[in-house]
């Protein structure tokens, strides 16, 4: 009785929890022209890794893009706080970004504020990079919620921790 009362209660937690409570969370981010608004057909493409950190309000933002046909970055930034088909404010400038058509980008940012972070976690703000051509951004990716199966594998790890606890 002990182990099912456990479990429905591990359910139950995994289910109610939003990552807006969470201290760290992962996003993975795919940067292309399609999710540009206005859309472009840009062929170039990137990749960006974004840890939040809600207790410590800190940012890291890990980064690589390569094909930029507007020429050479001229800035990068995460935009919020948005709808995915809108654009919005700057909120955290990427300082020294490289001014090239393909790069890495690695940087953590402090002090970044409640609200910013409460956006970034609920889905609502993007990365993009501008260039000459593209003022508005060549490339943009949404960050949005990790995905569900990140919260089933937490609640996997919750059950597989119980079982041994009560069975073993």
């Amino acid at each position: 009785m002990k182990l099912l009362s456990a479990i429905v209660l591990s359910f139950l937690l995994l289910f109610t929890a939003s990552n807006a409570s969470a201290t760290i969370v992962v996003y993975n981010i795919t940067l292309d022209g399609l999710q540009s608004v206005p859309a472009n057909g840009s062929p170039a493409t990137g990749t960006a890794t974004v840890t939040v950190d809600d207790i410590a309000n800190s940012v890291q933002v890990d980064m690589s893009w390569s094909g930029l046909i507007g020429g050479n970055a001229s800035a990068a930034h995460i935009h919020c706080c948005v709808a995915t088909n809108a654009n919005g404010p700057v909120v955290i400038p990427f300082t020294a970004f490289p001014a090239a058509t393909s790069g890495v980008y690695s940087n953590i940012f402090t002090g970044v504020s409640a609200a910013n972070i409460a956006g970034i976690e609920n889905g609502l703000a993007y990365i993009n990079i501008h260039n000459a051509v593209f003022p508005g951004g060549e490339i943009r990716g949404n960050i949005l919620t990790p995905e569900p199966a990140t919260f089933g594998l937490i609640g996997a790890g919750i059950l597989a921790l119980l079982a041994r606890r009560y069975l073993g």
